[in-house]
C-alpha cells in the first residue's frame, strides 16, 4: 500500500484516504482481513471511497435543493413522493404522507400546514372518501423541483445505463447487500437503548 504521506510535499499535508481500512481499523477489532491480499485491500479500500465521494455530493446536492426551494429534509421528502404519487395516478392522503415519512399524525399535519402556507400543496376533499384529505403538489413546486434536483437526480439513470447488464447486476447486489448490512433496525444503540 502507498505510505500515508506520498504526494504530500513539504508544505503539505499528507493525502490519507479516511476510507482506508488500515486507517480506520489498524488492530483488526472491526474488519477480518487475513485472507485478503494487498491489492484486495487496496481495491476495496477504493470501492469505500467511491462510495463516499457519492455520499459527499449526495449530501452536497441536498444541501443545495434545500436551500433553493427553502424547505427542510422532510418537507423535501415529502413533495418528492406527492411527485412520485401523481406520476402513478395515485391520490395521497395525510395518512399515507405520514406513513411514507414515518412521522406522527400531528407532525405531518404541521408540515402539510407549513407547505400550504408556502403555496407547495393544496388540500381539498379526497373525491372517493369524503372523511379524507387529497394532498396535491401544486404546479409551480413541481417544475422547479423536476428542473433542479429531479435533473440532478436523473443523472444517475445515465450513469447506470453505461453499465452493461452484469455490471448491474454486480452493482446492484453490491448496494443492496451493503444497504441491509448497514441496517441499524435490529442494534440497540440505534433506538437509544444501550449496546
Amino acid at each position: 500500500m502507498s505510505s500515508p504521506s506520498q504526494g504530500a510535499g513539504p508544505n503539505e499535508q499528507p493525502r490519507i484516504s479516511i476510507y482506508d481500512v488500515e486507517a480506520n481499523d489498524p488492530d483488526g477489532r472491526l474488519v477480518t482481513r487475513a485472507h485478503l491480499s494487498e491489492s484486495d485491500l487496496t481495491q476495496i479500500s477504493e470501492v469505500m471511497a467511491a462510495m463516499g465521494s457519492l455520499r459527499e455530493s449526495e449530501d452536497k446536492l441536498s444541501e443545495a435543493s434545500l436551500a433553493y426551494m427553502k424547505l427542510g429534509r422532510t418537507d423535501m421528502r415529502a413533495l418528492h413522493f406527492l411527485i412520485v404519487m401523481a406520476n402513478k395516478g395515485t391520490i395521497v392522503t395525510p395518512g399515507a404522507i405520514a406513513a411514507h415519512l414515518r412521522i406522527s399524525t400531528a407532525s405531518t399535519t404541521k408540515l402539510l400546514d407549513r407547505l400550504e402556507r408556502g403555496g407547495h400543496v393544496t388540500r381539498s376533499i379526497h373525491p372517493l372518501d369524503r372523511r379524507a384529505f387529497a394532498i396535491e403538489i401544486t404546479a409551480e413546486t413541481r417544475e422547479a423541483a423536476m428542473q433542479t434536483v429531479g435533473r440532478q437526480h436523473a443523472k444517475r439513470f445515465e450513469a447506470a445505463a453505461r453499465l452493461s447488464p452484469a455490471e448491474r447486476e454486480v452493482v446492484t447486489r453490491f448496494l443492496l447487500d451493503t444497504a441491509q448490512q448497514l441496517d441499524v433496525s435490529g442494534e440497540g444503540w440505534a433506538q437509544g437503548g444501550a449496546a
